[in-house]
């Protein structure tokens, strides 16, 4: 009989809504008690990539998400464990404010939904820049909206002196709420922004080291870690069986290689990725495709997310991996792409030649599609069976035109998506694989039998 294994200490940065500074304030603590002696396991709310990257810059360790939308609730807390394993404390990055989730719900998939399932004390950032006294009754307000939710402590956001900072306690205390820290304005934390939000953490690796390094300083001088590890260790006993992804049934010959695109272009996959494909039995190499060819003896290719718009010429130069690409999925070569992948696949992105192997062109547009979807596959191809319902995620600016008639990926409410080989899947979809398990497995599957 399996049991669950009781999860480490752990505390939820959350805030009132978006801009507060719950990024900065969390990757300081990831890394000010990192440097203290502790090992870290760090957390995001939601769907997003960035913030995990500077996570993973934070605390060493991997960065990874939890998004009951996603995997599903029953994934959360079996995740978290998964994460957290071998950490002495998790600091789990909420999303947008505390209370916002998926729209048109009550609050599903927000930071105070993961903060009750994981049964975790939250600590509150709030921007005091423009208020004094008053952030008392923001305080106020959140605790009182949900009495499941126990917000542990506040810490004060851009504030601007030592007068304003005893206005603004002054404002808290009747609250009964302690106040943690508090943080000053400090422009060492500006990092390079970019169409849709942080430059992510590898593109940059020597300021994002940089903004780690400073909100790290910041989070040492301003914050009480001591008052925060407290916090952490105030969360309730909770268990869960720690997610495992499934083994492979095949245990006989040599595991097929299986590509994943990396570096800045496509940086956008979650860590599970890599692990259900190698629990799946494969031999996964990641590539930079601005850069490198295909790895050899490659027997199916996975393309994540990321931003090749803003490398259109640099990925186009690579002319030898764009025809090695073409060629391979010409003679069969398992793909299955997400987003950046999707537009990789097309013949040109912004007038720049890409590999050509779907009839579609690809160009950058000034509208930002974003949000969870419910898609139904349109087809059945090696990877998805025609009829499977399945949530993920878009995020992009850019659109596809297409050349001819294509068999589409998904069918969307607002109608259809993306485009489908037998062989090859191609979306703007985002999919968190730990709720498709089957998908990687199929994957791995289809390079075997290639490799054969």
């Amino acid at each position: 009989m399996v049991t669950g294994a009781a999860m480490i200490p752990r505390i939820v940065v959350a805030a009132p809504a978006s801009g507060a500074g719950k990024t900065t304030v969390a990757v300081g603590l990831m890394a000010a008690l990192r440097r203290a002696g502790q090992v870290v396991a760090g957390f995001k709310v939601g769907p997003d990539y960035i913030d995990p990257g500077f996570h993973a810059v934070a605390t060493g360790r991997p960065g990874r998400n939890l998004d009951p939308m996603l995997s599903g609730e029953e994934l959360v807390g079996p995740l978290f464990a998964h994460g957290s394993e071998g950490a002495d404390l998790a600091v789990v990055e909420g999303v947008m404010g505390l209370y916002d989730g998926a729209l048109g719900t009550e609050g599903f998939s927000s930071t105070a939904h993961v903060a009750k399932l994981l049964k975790a004390p939250v600590v509150l950032v709030v921007d005091a820049s423009a208020a004094g006294r008053s952030v008392g009754a923001v305080v106020q307000g959140f605790v009182a909206f949900d009495t499941e939710i126990r917000i542990v402590g506040v810490i004060l956001n851009k504030v601007g002196s030592d007068r304003h900072e005893a206005e603004v306690r002054a404002g808290v205390a009747p609250t009964g709420v302690p106040v943690l820290g508090v943080l000053r304005r400090d422009t060492r934390l500006t990092v390079p922004s970019r169409h849709l939000g942080l430059i992510p953490a590898n593109e940059q690796r020597t300021q994002a080291e940089q903004a780690v390094d400073a909100a790290a300083e910041l989070v040492r001088q301003g914050v009480d870690l001591q008052a925060v590890i407290a916090a952490a260790h105030s969360a309730p006993t909770h268990t869960a069986i720690p997610w495992t992804p499934p083994q492979s049934a095949v245990v006989v010959g040599e595991r097929p290689v299986v590509a994943v695109a990396g570096g800045p272009v496509f940086s956008f996959h979650y860590t599970e990725t890599t692990e259900l494909l190698t629990s799946a039995g494969a031999d996964v190499v990641t590539f930079d495709p601005l850069t490198d060819q295909l790895p050899e003896a490659t027997a199916a290719l996975y393309l994540g997310g990321g931003f090749p718009e803003l490398h259109a010429e640099a990925l186009s130069a690579n002319v030898e991996l764009r025809k090695q690409v073409a060629a391979a999925v010409a003679d069969g070569l398992p793909v299955v792409a997400e987003c950046a992948g999707l537009l990789y696949l097309c013949r040109e992105l912004d007038g720049h030649p890409m590999t050509g192997v779907l009839p579609a062109t690809a160009r950058m547009t000034g509208r930002l599609t974003l949000g969870y979807r419910t898609a139904v596959a349109a087809s059945t191809t090696a990877f998805f069976d025609e009829g499977r319902r399945v949530r993920g995620h878009e995020f992009h600016r850019t659109t596809i035109d297409l050349e001819t008639d294509v068999q589409p990926a998904w069918h969307l409410p607002g109608g259809v998506e993306g485009i489908t080989l037998p062989h090859v899947h191609a979306s703007y979809l985002h999919l968190h694989w730990t709720a498709t398990p089957d998908v990687p497995a199929r994957l791995v599957a289809a390079a075997r039998e290639r490799a054969r």
